[in-house]
């Protein structure tokens, strides 16, 4: 294993690209490489927990994945179902805090409340915070938090969108990475991402390892996060915790 780096991102964000083409490479079908994408995640928790990443944030199921072919959306769906039965205890076991984010409306109920029941369940849980971008887009995020401001008649500032948006409960991503290599975020966290370091992996998620994540995060402790400032005006900061 890699050594990890001493500058841990507190919270990694990740667009877990390429189970279709994971599946496609070996003449299989593509619900098969999301399967495989589940192991892929599991592995990912526990090594992000080891390592000392305090929130992350994966893009599940985007708003416009509804457009893929009915029978990949309806065994994606049957893949949460048996996820949310198999993956909530062990989850729950070791300390870690789900949040479903996205647009619940259009979920058949009983998603919706296995979604709620899976956070009920491990609310109290403290080891790691684990978003699950459900049902969500960018654009969506934004959108819904201007609304909900308009309606209460609250201003819209920086500041108040920022309370409202759908990831509030969590500081911004400090690392986002994007596996299966494009080199786009896929109107994932666009408001979120504003200052997050990029990292872009040639490995299909399927095949995204503990080596793989030790990759990412030697190259973010090599980064100079400067939020506008001058490398001069870095350098001159005390030293502080990442994240």
């Amino acid at each position: 294993m890699a050594k990890t780096p001493a500058a841990v991102p507190h919270h990694i964000a990740i667009v877990m690209d390429g189970n279709g083409r994971w599946a496609n490479r070996r003449l299989l079908p593509r619900v098969a490489g999301h399967r495989q994408g589940v192991d892929s995640l599991r592995r990912c928790i526990r090594a992000c927990a080891q390592r000392g990443v305090r929130v992350l944030t994966v893009f599940a199921f985007s708003s416009e994945n509804w457009n893929r072919p009915a029978e990949e959306v309806g065994a994606l769906m049957e893949l949460l179902a048996t996820a949310l039965a198999r993956e909530v205890p062990e989850l729950d076991r070791a300390g870690v805090r789900l949040h479903f984010v996205g647009d619940r409306e259009g979920l058949k109920p009983k998603v919706r409340e296995g979604l709620a029941a899976a956070e009920a369940r491990t609310a109290g849980n403290g080891q790691l915070v684990l978003n699950v971008c459900f049902n969500y887009g960018g654009r969506w995020d934004i959108a819904q938090a201007a609304r909900r401001l308009a309606e209460a008649g609250t201003p819209i500032t920086e500041q108040s969108l920022n309370s409202a948006l759908a990831l509030a409960h969590v500081p911004d991503p400090d690392l986002l990475i994007r596996t299966g290599g494009e080199q786009r975020i896929s109107n994932f966290l666009l408001w979120q991402a504003a200052y997050s370091e990029l990292f872009f992996s040639d490995r299909l998620w399927p095949d995204f390892d503990e080596a793989a994540l030790d990759e990412a995060l030697a190259a973010y402790a090599g980064r100079e996060r400067r939020f506008g400032k001058t490398s001069a005006q870095v350098a001159a900061e005390p030293s502080t915790a990442a994240g």
